[in-house]
């Protein structure tokens, strides 16, 4: 093995610290109920990781053969790199098309990011690195299978949308309710539309609740208030 490569240690290692430094700041995100969690941000970064390694065993390769054959021009006319860049380029519009953006929802972000994971294996793989391939290709299967059952982020912060009717009344119902479950509101955001002449007033609530509690009985204890029209969990 070259000096210039990356052996097993190294490569346990920088994957490793990828997973632990994107997925603390991945949970600081998913805490803050933002679309891109953990696990968006520890794949991105695996794969971010593999590709960085792949580069470096293409230079160790390339270092090689001009050391062995005393032809460095003609290395350098190679260019082994370049059809890995357009991959990595060219996958970034498949991984756009698995993410679907409603009006206060996003989702398929992590499926983008395992894609974006996958093809930096795939380069791995056809170029035969397989050693970053199959450490890799753990790291990203530990991380899509387990890591949501390994680690619970709680308590996280959610936008509550409540569309209502009768103002003074349930408003006064909500905060009642929210104070008796000690529901933490961190910010609120009013407003007010009309549907077929009848004032419906929507509040979305940035609310952090306790550790024990559950947003399905939340939900439902709400909008169990006759003067409730709809309630939901928004992500925007």
């Amino acid at each position: 093995m070259s000096a210039y490569s990356v052996d097993i240690t190294r490569i346990i290692i920088r994957l490793a610290m990828a997973t632990v430094v994107a997925g603390i700041i991945g949970s600081n995100r998913e805490h803050n109920s933002h679309p891109a969690g953990i696990r968006t941000h520890i794949l991105v970064c695996l794969g971010a990781c593999v590709i960085a390694m792949i580069q470096q065993e293409i230079a160790a390769q390339a270092i090689n053969f001009a050391l062995h054959n005393k032809d460095i021009f003609s290395v350098i006319r190679a260019d082994p790199a370049r059809l890995v860049c357009q991959v990595v380029s060219g996958i970034g519009f498949l991984g756009a098309g698995t993410i679907i953006v409603t009006r206060h929802n996003i989702s398929g972000l992590t499926t983008a990011a395992s894609l974006w994971a996958v093809a930096g294996l795939g380069i791995a793989i056809g170029m035969g690195y397989y050693t970053i391939a199959v450490i890799s290709a753990v790291f990203v299967i530990v991380v899509l299978a387990f890591l949501k059952r390994a680690f619970r982020i709680t308590p996280p912060i959610r936008r509550l949308e409540v569309k209502y009717v009768n103002k003074a009344e349930t408003q006064e119902f909500v905060k009642s309710y929210f104070s008796e479950h000690k529901v933490n509101v961190l910010a609120t955001a009013f407003s007010t539309e009309r549907t077929n002449g009848e004032a419906v007033y929507k509040n979305i609530y940035r609310i952090e609740i306790p550790r024990k509690a559950n947003y399905v009985d939340l939900i439902d204890d709400i909008s169990a208030n006759d003067n409730i029209r709809t309630v939901r969990v928004v992500t925007r």
